[in-house]
Formats: C-alpha cells, sequence, structure tokens
C-alpha cells in the first residue's frame, strides 16, 4: 500500500500497518492472492520449473559438467549467495577447460522475465526469437526458476507437462517431462 494509505490508516486506528514498499508487481511475482474477478489468463509462473540447476561464481566447468550436463540439462544459472541471477552457462561453456572457473565462462546478465507477465505473449516472442528458454526472477532479481518453451507451449495447449523423477548417474537426478522418454 502506499504511505499515504499506511498513514490514514493508523489515524483510523490500525495498529498493524505495514508499507509494501516493493510495490503489486512484486507481490503477484511472489505467486500472492491478489483481488479482483478478472482472469487474466495464464502466467509465466504457470509453466515456470524451479528446478533449473545453479552453481555459484567460484564452481570449475569440471564440476558443472559432471553435475548439470550429464543431468540432461544444457543450462546453469549463475547465482550469488542471495540466490540473485547474475549470470548463466549454456552451450560451448560447458566445453571449456575444466578448471576455468563459472564467473570467467558465464555470460554476464542474463535476460529475465517475471513470473506474473502472461504467458502467450511471451511464448510467442520466444518462438520469434528462437530462445529455448528464459529465466523467472523476481523484481529484485532473485531466481524463481526456468520457463522451457516447449514445456509452455504444452500448457497453452491445454496439456500440463507430465513429469517424472529422472536418477543418472553420480548426480542427485532431477524432474523431467515424460515425453523425453519417448
Amino acid at each position: 500500500m502506499s504511505p499515504r494509505a499506511a498513514c490514514r490508516l493508523e489515524a483510523l486506528g490500525f495498529h498493524r500497518v505495514y508499507d509494501y514498499v516493493d510495490g503489486i508487481a512484486d507481490w503477484k511475482a511472489a505467486g500472492l492472492a491478489i483481488e479482483g474477478s478478472a482472469d487474466p489468463g495464464q502466467r509465466v509462473i504457470d509453466a515456470t520449473r524451479a528446478d533449473v540447476p545453479t552453481c555459484q561464481p567460484d564452481d570449475t566447468i569440471a564440476s558443472l559438467r559432471h553435475r548439470i550436463v550429464d543431468a540432461g540439462w544444457e543450462i546453469c544459472v549463475v547465482t550469488d549467495c542471495d540466490r540473485i541471477a547474475i549470470g548463466r552457462i549454456r552451450g560451448d561453456g560447458f566445453d571449456t577447460d575444466g578448471e576455468q572457473l563459472a564467473r570467467t565462462v558465464m555470460e554476464p546478465g542474463p535476460s529475465t522475465v517475471r513470473p506474473d507477465q502472461l504467458l502467450q505473449p511471451l511464448v510467442e516472442r520466444m518462438h520469434d526469437r528462437n530462445a529455448p528458454n528464459v529465466i523467472v526472477t523476481t523484481p529484485q532479481g532473485k531466481l524463481v526458476g526456468i520457463l522451457l518453451r516447449d514445456e509452455a507451449d504444452q500448457l497453452l495447449a491445454g496439456e500440463p507437462p507430465h513429469r517424472i523423477w529422472q536418477d543418472c548417474d553420480c548426480c542427485p537426478g532431477r524432474w523431467a517431462t515424460s515425453r523425453e522418454d519417448t
């Protein structure tokens, strides 16, 4: 609420009044309920996967290959100690010298989207730009997950992706769509 509204509520006798500085965009990005009867349609958060692999800037590429690539992922989001998305590693980044650090290989400042965005227009832009995925963060840059275009297409077509747990050698496993096995 605005500082003016908070002040007015306090003047009316309310004692537990808070000014939510980050605003409605942050509130919606956190997936919290909002009032209103209009159905805005599917949002990015509806198709976002929270299980995207992450790493720290000082992780070696050799450790990432082992943990991420061998698990079937093609991307790793580099985060700081507060889970702020500061970069990403994909494609050829995993093929560099294993002693390289993530910070030297990452693409800094990756493009991100907010969880409260409408899903359909974003997926259309992803198709136009041939982008297979996009990183989803809060307005402050904290990692929420990743939106995979193929899974978003499936959701928009009315078929929620069926996920199964896939074990892999020497890694903790990961959630994957069942169609990867077909």
